[in-house]
């Protein structure tokens, strides 16, 4: 139900050259009037219940799909802690955007020439997502996960990994660059087995 009405907030808006996308400013506050329904939300460190619960998978999804678009993210926060194994996990741990109304905010610019579209829908099962432009891109943009490990630090256990981005000139095939776009290292919430740990 959360996710629903969030997207439908989002689906089919236009960025614009010089347009900056901001998740809140399209979703707005939460409520019960306006059919949200009590639901999960991560907030400082501990798992809570709240109007629009679960509304945080919208917006990792669209900071992962404007990852491989030229859009330049200029506000996004990461999640404190790794609440969940990995059972179920589509995106690589850390590649997500945390969203709290109305100060902690996904946004991104965009300093192109062309025009995007988002679109976001709900099947019987999934979130999905596609970003369309009004012209065909030179360059793709690859993500992959490197440096993946688990330790433990003070008693307590981590997890720390890092998403680079590879940009490929689509008619050469070519590698323009590589760059780290996020490094990351989080409390973990749940138990792992010894053996995973690097300093176990």
């Amino acid at each position: 139900m959360n996710l629903s009405i969030a997207a439908s907030k989002i689906d089919g808006i236009v960025i614009s050259p010089g347009e900056v996308f901001s998740f809140w400013e399209l979703v707005g506050k939460t409520t019960k009037a306006k059919g949200y329904i009590e639901g999960m939300q991560l907030s400082r460190g501990e798992v809570k219940t709240g109007f629009g619960g679960g509304i945080c998978q919208l917006a990792n999804l669209l900071y992962w799909m404007a990852l491989h678009t030229p859009l330049t993210i200029s506000e996004r926060h990461h999640h404190s802690f790794d609440p969940f194994p990995d059972e179920g996990r589509v995106l690589p741990f850390g590649s997500g955007a945390s969203v709290f109304y109305n100060y902690v905010d996904l946004r991104f610019r965009n300093t192109t020439e062309q025009s995007f579209q988002i679109r976001v829908w709900l099947t019987d099962d999934h979130l999905k997502g596609a970003i369309y432009t009004n012209e065909e891109m030179r360059y793709s943009y690859h993500l992959e996960e490197r440096n993946h490990s688990f330790s433990k630090q003070h008693e307590k256990n981590f997890r720390q990994n890092e998403i680079w981005r590879k940009t490929v000139d689509k008619r050469t095939g070519n590698y323009m660059k590589e760059e780290l776009l996020i490094k990351n290292h989080a409390e973990v919430k749940y138990e792992i087995k010894p053996e995973m740990l690097l300093n176990s």
